[in-house]
């Protein structure tokens, strides 16, 4: 079956749901982000496995239905993609964000349309903005800077900013993982930074991003 086929080549999580709201199809990339198996997905609720834990801090440990009933409830085909992001746990217990996504196409062989829904690891860019706004909410002060940004250096903290890792920023630079490292210490020196992270938000607070 071509959807099958396509599920599986899919680089983001991806599964679909039945009538009940079971889930039906379960692929390789969403077995690898959230540690549960084909079998141990496949005939369960959705919501079983993606738990809201939204920092509520009421401990309920949320289904994410509030947000989520779009998945489960009527739609059709050629309706607009609809998502939101979710916090959740992997089977091992880690906390993750995923963005989950909603598509319903029509499945001819099945003969009624079928919701595709594809997720992705979206934590390192919540874990920075969250960072981001934690910095900006503090009095701006001017960064302990011994001279201004070059520009390689401003594209390197562009890239860091997306939660790159050191080897993926130099393989989209063309360049060796070391020379990252070297920009990346002068970034840290010349914003009085002691993490990527905290540089990435000095960069947002005075506008050099």
């Amino acid at each position: 079956m071509d959807l099958e086929r396509h599920l599986a080549a899919a680089a983001d999580g991806a599964f679909t749901t039945n009538l009940d709201g079971k889930i039906a199809q379960w692929n390789r990339a969403a077995e690898r982000m959230l540690g549960y198996t084909a079998r141990e997905a496949v005939g369960r609720s959705w919501s079983d496995l993606f738990v809201d834990h939204d920092g509520s801090g009421n401990g309920n440990g949320n289904r994410p239905g509030h947000r989520g009933h779009y998945v489960t409830g009527p739609a059709r085909a050629g309706d607009p993609e609809r998502n939101f992001d979710l916090q959740t746990r992997t089977k091992a217990g880690t906390p993750i964000w995923v963005n989950i996504s909603a598509l319903t196409v029509p499945n001819g062989t099945a003969g009624r349309d079928v919701t595709i829904h594809l997720f992705r690891d979206v934590t390192a860019t919540r874990e920075i903005m969250s960072l981001v706004r934690e910095r900006l909410a503090v009095s701006p002060a001017a960064p302990e800077s011994n001279g201004t940004l070059t520009p390689r250096e401003l594209e390197i903290l562009r890239i860091v900013a997306t939660g790159v890792s050191t080897k993926g920023a130099a393989e989209k630079l063309h360049v060796s993982p070391a020379t990252v490292r070297n920009h990346v210490q002068n970034i840290l020196g010349k914003l009085g930074a002691h993490s990527r992270l905290e540089a990435v938000a000095c960069a947002t607070r005075h506008r050099l991003l």
